[in-house]
């Protein structure tokens, strides 16, 4: 556990300032070498636009000690984000939205005379459904002799990743993963179709573009000698709005894609499924839920329709990507639905491991939900039931939890093409090995079906 005062681990770059946590609380100290632009941000308007368009999140100015007495200027606390994502974690869909809405927000800035200095997409994190900006120190005064100083890294960021979704493989989204600081453009360009060098948008802003910082590695920079006008600013990030709009990602059957469709449950199974899990939640009353393997989120809704934030993850791009759009349908703001392959989940990356959090760091989550999920993970990953339960020991304080006997026709289809090798693989084998982590409150028998649920309360204690 890091220090209480100690600068959040993702947030020692800036020297403008950092967050850090005192008694519980965020704040961000704001360093003196800042003021002026942060003068600018408050006392110009620019502040007040964006947080009135949801665009930029809120923060209190409060007199509380800094966290580094060198060179301060001013404390701030930020309203906090009740689920941090990365970029690697989100869908196409989500992506398109956090880069519209740094593109808008770059133009709003303008219009106050500042201007993004970075376009990070770990800066956007999506609150109560829509993508917000958390970094208050990322705006300066616009210098007219100078272009737009975050756009190589919008490109590398927003627009090389979505290009390769849309145009070549969701999966490349996992690029993000590996390259923190963006997609390299010479990779994206290398990539994505030939015929793209045809069509401007892209031939400029990723092929042109690419060639240009090849070029120029290892040249001197030239400093570019007469303003650039306001209206070629803005061309740039219209010309790069209007392509970001144009992408889209047509989706592809998948091989959970339409898993409700396909499912071996009848409908008064489904129904009483719902209606057990339902009866669990009002048991628990959970602060917040994650859902494991949530394909569409057909039940993580039955939390998030109750006021629960609730976080959706399943493995596959496809469902995730309904799932979003359904959100967007419906306005949903307590359920956030994220790309994670639980077998491999997001690790710590960065600088000494610690500058993006890995899935167990931002947890535990107050309930899980583990529906139609525990026989992936045991044959599919030939993970033992004692390893997948400690595992969620580590994740959450409540579980709700779905056995599938192995005559169920899902579990046949996964053994269909493999030895059954599992012996284990019983409610016997499940119970014992989830009791040495779990005490088991309910067991409920799914009507129509050969499937069952369990509530459990994480033990107080891990076994030695």
């Amino acid at each position: 556990m890091k220090d209480e005062g100690a600068k959040l681990p993702g947030s020692f770059r800036d020297p403008s300032g950092f967050l850090f946590v005192r008694d519980g609380i965020l704040y961000r100290q704001i360093n003196a070498p800042y003021r002026p632009h942060y003068d600018q941000l408050m006392g110009g308007g620019l502040y007040a636009a964006l947080t009135e368009a949801e665009l930029l999140i809120p923060h209190t100015e409060v007199d509380a000690p800094p966290a580094d007495p060198v060179a301060p200027y001013k404390v701030i606390k930020p309203e906090r984000v009740p689920f941090v994502s990365y970029p690697y974690e989100w869908c196409f869909g989500q992506l398109k939205a956090a880069a519209l809405a740094t593109l808008r927000i770059q133009k709003k800035a303008e219009q106050f005379g500042m201007v993004l200095k970075d376009a990070s997409a770990f800066n956007i994190q999506f609150v109560d459904g829509k993508p917000v900006l958390v970094d208050t120190l990322s705006f300066e005064k616009r210098d007219v002799w100078t272009p737009w100083i975050a756009y190589r890294q919008f490109c590398q960021h927003f627009l090389a990743p979505l290009l390769l979704m849309a145009l070549k493989d969701f999966r490349l989204a996992q690029l993000s993963r590996i390259f923190i600081d963006g997609v390299p453009l010479d990779l994206a360009s290398g990539l994505l179709p030939k015929v793209t060098r045809f069509r401007p948008g892209i031939a400029t802003h990723i092929h042109a573009h690419a060639w240009s910082q090849r070029h120029f590695a290892k040249k001197p920079v030239q400093v570019r000698k007469r303003p650039i006008s306001r209206a070629a600013f803005l061309g740039l990030i219209d010309s790069l709005e209007t392509l970001v709009r144009k992408t889209e990602f047509r989706l592809k059957k998948t091989e959970w894609g339409g898993y409700y469709k396909e499912t071996s449950y009848s409908d008064r199974a489904f129904e009483h499924k719902k209606a057990v899990i339902e009866s669990f939640l009002g048991a628990l009353r959970p602060r917040d839920v994650w859902d494991l393997g949530a394909n569409t989120g057909v039940f993580s809704r039955l939390a998030s329709r109750r006021g629960i934030p609730t976080v959706a993850f399943d493995i596959d791009f496809v469902a995730v990507e309904l799932d979003y759009r359904e959100c967007l349908a419906n306005q949903e703001i307590r359920l956030l639905p994220l790309v994670l392959d639980l077998a491999n989940p997001s690790p710590a990356l960065g600088w000494a491991h610690e500058e993006r959090a890995s899935l167990t760091a931002r947890g535990p989550a107050d309930t899980i939900l583990a529906l139609a999920l525990l026989h992936h993970l045991a044959i599919s990953n030939n993970l033992p039931f004692e390893k997948i339960a400690a595992f969620l020991r580590t994740i959450c304080r409540s579980l709700i939890i779905e056995f599938v006997p192995k005559s169920d026709s899902q579990v046949q289809k996964l053994l269909a093409t493999r030895e059954d090798i599992f012996t284990g693989y019983t409610p016997a084998g499940f119970e014992e090995a989830f009791s040495k982590w779990f005490r088991i409150r309910k067991v409920e028998k799914i009507g129509d079906s050969e499937r069952t649920l369990y509530l459990m309360d994480a033990q107080d204690r891990a076994p030695l």
